[in-house]
């Protein structure tokens, strides 16, 4: 079942029953870290709600403008607001609504249809099947960058995979020590180089190593700060081609790693960093710490990236695989259960 199609079952008064299903999806594990995690984002955005409808009293431009300011305010982003406002005043047009409680509805159903239609590439990090898959994690300093390639080594080691780490940020002597740490408390194997050295030989020397003791999977931390674009884009090609010369299928990911509580930048930075390399995947941090989780719709909308980990809390368990599901409907759940109530 999708996820449009639970989302309208809880608002039409299912809410316990969807509540259910997903627990018993995912385990209530995962749907608490979800329902905890999201928190500051699920307030933020249902308060927005009840504000525009306190004040409805009917379907005219001020509500639309109104709209689109709570969107704005929730961080969805202006793209996806002015998609969103534009299926909502269609859908609202077409079904000839006016009661709030059915408005309510159509804006809800229209937010998961249109995250649904945009909806592309998977969760699922690709394999290589001929050797280790190899992850390279981007993005600028303080984000979480050496902390999510420390916690996802930690996910992938309690599914059973063999997995060591590279630490290719040799520019800063924190982001060694840093996985140095991390590998130590995890008992996974850290490659390191010295301090300003050149971080294609610690790729080389982590490669080198990944295949001749048969690892399944290679997470190789890079440098978050370079001069410019260019300079960036010539150290993660120069890396690129060293593990395309020694292993079989190259690069399979590029994680670019962004902060939640950082809202519009953070999309900001997605783009900035796609024209510097190919992502193909984002892991979104402390979103458990921001009240501007509504980002994730933003960056779906605007961007070709699938979101493949979100960050839910302090602990290495607390970097869950994302969930679009789970994520979508702790966003709405307050507004639904208002409605109910």
């Amino acid at each position: 079942m999708g996820i449009f199609d639970r989302i309208k079952r809880a608002f039409t008064g299912e809410d316990q029953v969807v509540k259910e299903e997903l627990k018993e999806k995912d385990t209530e594990i995962v749907f608490d870290k979800y329902d905890k995690g999201m928190e500051k984002t699920r307030k933020n955005f249902s308060e927005r709600i009840a504000d525009l409808f306190t004040s409805f009293r009917e379907i005219d431009e001020d509500f639309y403008e109104d709209l689109e300011e709570a969107f704005i305010g929730a961080d969805v982003g202006f793209n996806m607001t002015i998609a969103l406002t534009d299926a909502i005043r269609d859908a609202i047009e077409e079904e000839n609504v006016s009661r709030p409680e059915d408005v309510k509805r159509v804006v809800l159903e229209q937010m998961v249809n249109i995250y649904e239609k945009n909806e592309t590439g998977t969760v699922a990090i690709k394999a290589n099947p001929d050797g280790p898959t190899v992850i390279l994690f981007v993005g600028v300093n303080g984000v979480g960058k050496t902390t999510s390639v420390g916690k996802i080594g930690y996910n992938l080691k309690q599914e059973g995979k063999k997995v060591i780490m590279a630490a290719g940020d040799t520019f800063r002597a924190g982001a060694i020590e840093q996985l140095n740490v991390w590998g130590e408390r995890l008992d996974i194997p850290v490659v390191t180089g010295k301090a300003n050295s050149d971080p294609a030989s610690v790729v080389f020397d982590a490669v080198k190593r990944a295949n001749e003791e048969n690892y399944d999977y290679l997470l190789v931390d890079t440098a978050g700060r370079l001069q410019t674009k260019a300079n960036l884009m010539e150290e993660l090609a120069k890396m690129k081609r060293i593990i395309e010369r020694e292993n079989p299928n190259g690069v399979q990911e590029v994680f670019l790693v962004l902060d939640a509580t950082t809202g519009q930048n953070a999309l900001i930075q997605a783009k900035q960093f796609n024209e510097a390399t190919e992502i193909t995947g984002l892991v979104l941090t402390k979103l458990d710490g921001t009240a501007k989780g509504g980002v994730v719709l933003s960056i779906r909308y605007d961007l070709d990236i699938p979101v493949k980990y979100i960050g839910l809390g302090e602990q290495a368990t607390d970097l869950q695989q994302f969930d679009p599901e789970q994520y979508m409907y702790n966003l709405v759940r307050d507004v639904i259960e208002d409605k109910q109530a």
